[in-house]
């Protein structure tokens, strides 16, 4: 019996320092035997958002003792693991290099195997450590820092179908909390807000609703958040704006995967399967709405469980053992890439003047 990979996987681009061994069983199916995530919510909380320089400094403070708790955990040998997969991009250049060059020294230190991760990619494959996902499929990727659908044809092998052209989603949520005054990070709380308030309340924008195609904005209606939120005057205002906050995504997230399947089936009209993953991937609401739209054209829907939504190691671990089955290794000089598209052939679309 062959030896099955064994990866350790290390998550810093933002602010949660992770950690991940996992390795496969005979029919290669993934199997996590650890996945320790250690959030900065409470370094952060008092700024309303995410100070790099403290998060570099969490990351530096914890990254050693959160990779030991996983190989710990994980009841593995440290001679054991095969190689080490870190991620180098997209994200906050002054974290991503702390889990980098923690990655690098130890695959110099055990002389094993280093693979750089794109950040992206490993939510794009954080659905197959529960799932058996075959290529290609459509990629619904919608977090704090990006809201993009791609049509995934392997490992390494996107095609970009829509982006936003400013706020992502997962922002959208957030920003929409602040301005509600609930502290950060608010984005999931609006779904527990939006539970007690009227929904057709208030009117908002829908930015490019009918133009666009499967592109996305969200700025349009974060600006008609703060104009209705200077008016609030008890907590059910509050909870009306997140009712209709939440209505109105769901209306465009409806519309523009309706968009989606149209352009991904172009190319793929044998392969319907609709994969939804990221942080805003474990809204209750926006799961739901999804699923229903999947039933009614015929897709198949695949969501990651909720605990691997957010950014963990677990998902960069898989990369990184798809990567070393096919012997996809990187020097130790791999740069960190604060941006780094998983369509690197697709044009930037951000800023004013974007032409839809």
């Amino acid at each position: 019996m062959s030896k099955k990979p064994i990866i350790l996987g290390i998550e810093s681009s933002c602010d949660e320092t992770a950690a991940s061994v996992i390795t496969e069983n005979e029919q290669g199916i993934p199997i996590i035997l650890s996945n320790i995530v250690s959030s900065q919510v409470e370094v952060h909380k008092e700024f309303g958002g995410v100070v790099p320089e403290l998060a570099a400094r969490a990351h530096i403070e914890k990254i050693d003792w959160i990779v030991q708790k996983a190989i710990d955990e994980s009841k593995i040998k440290i001679e054991n693991i095969d190689a080490v997969a870190s991620t180098a991009g997209p994200g906050l250049i002054v974290c991503l290099s702390v889990g980098l060059s923690f990655g690098k020294s130890f695959a110099s230190a055990m002389n094993i195997p280093f693979i750089s991760v794109n950040h992206l990619e490993g939510h794009a494959l954080s659905p197959k450590l529960n799932s058996v996902l075959n290529y290609p499929y459509l990629l619904l990727l919608i977090s704090g820092g990006h809201s993009q659908y791609l049509s995934v044809e392997g490992i390494g092998n996107y095609k970009r179908l829509g982006t936003t052209i400013d706020d992502a989603l997962g922002e959208a949520f957030d920003k929409t909390a602040k301005l509600l005054g609930i502290e950060f990070p608010g984005g999931p709380q609006i779904e527990i807000l939006a539970e007690k308030g009227d929904p057709d309340k208030y009117q908002l924008p829908k930015p490019i609703f009918h133009k666009g195609g499967c592109n996305l904005s969200f700025a349009g209606l974060k600006t008609a958040i703060l104009k209705v939120s200077k008016n609030i005057k008890s907590e059910q205002d509050k909870f009306d704006i997140a009712a209709s906050f939440q209505k109105t995504i769901l209306e465009i997230m409806y519309k523009k995967t309706k968009n989606a399947f149209t352009e991904y089936e172009k190319n793929n009209l044998n392969n319907k399967t609709f994969v939804v993953a990221g942080g805003v991937a474990a809204n209750k609401k926006i799961r739901s709405m999804l699923i229903n739209l999947c039933e009614e054209n015929n897709y198949k829907s695949i969501f990651p469980p909720i605990n691997l939504c957010g950014d963990n190691a677990a998902m960069i671990a898989m990369v990184g053992l798809e990567k070393f089955k096919l012997k996809q290794f990187n020097n130790l000089d791999f740069p960190a890439k604060p941006r780094w598209p998983l369509d690197e052939s697709a044009a930037f679309l951000k800023g004013a003047g974007v032409k839809l």
